[in-house]
């Protein structure tokens, strides 16, 4: 078990350090994007399935609540938290539809849509990134492996090159944890 641990850790933490070096630029200028958003009053919505729900949530908990700054809320919305809204959906529509139909009720020009997805595959990201896009939303998205699909349809691509979904969602974690000190420390009229 011991050499498991350590197995792991150490791959979490060269998987880390060699993302890092590599899009620590890339990174930033999402920062600022986001940056630009909620000074002038937009918003990010953030959608994954699986695991990626989860971190949408999380970063978006951190962005409405705080994350290390005392500061006033930012404008986030997980549209992975809406029970009635993602099972009416996907009732009516297809599961395929249950993140495209709300960011096209919610999405304004000038948002930020942040898709998570380790694959890069998920139909329903994929759709939602898609609507996002014809909206006019600038679009971030967070995959792993080869990037799939995902990866060509946004405006920025931030790659977690391995096939490992625990691995890959360790790496977004931080980057959303990284993210979120960034808007902390740069958002004007805090």
């Amino acid at each position: 078990m011991i050499n498991s641990i350590r197995n792991a850790v150490a791959e979490s933490l060269e998987l880390k350090r060699t993302f890092f070096d590599a899009n620590e630029e890339l990174i930033a200028e999402v920062a600022r994007e986001i940056c630009l958003a909620f000074e002038n009053g937009n918003k990010v919505l953030l959608y994954g399935s699986g695991g990626s729900a989860a971190d949408a949530q999380h970063i978006a908990a951190e962005w409405v609540g705080r994350f290390q700054t005392e500061r006033r809320p930012f404008p986030a919305i997980a549209l992975t938290t809406d029970t009635s809204i993602l099972t009416a959906t996907g009732n009516d529509y297809g599961f395929d539809q249950i993140f495209a139909r709300p960011m096209r009720a919610l999405g304004r020009k000038g948002d930020i849509a942040l898709a998570i997805s380790t694959s890069g595959n998920s139909t329903n990201v994929l759709l939602a990134t898609d609507a996002a896009s014809e909206i006019g939303l600038i679009t971030v998205g967070l995959t792993g492996s080869n990037g799939g699909k995902l990866g060509s349809r946004v405006r920025y691509h931030l790659n977690v090159p391995h096939k490992l979904s625990a691995r890959i969602q360790e790496v977004h974690i931080m980057i959303g944890h990284i993210l979120c000190g960034l808007v902390d420390e740069n958002v004007k009229g805090l």
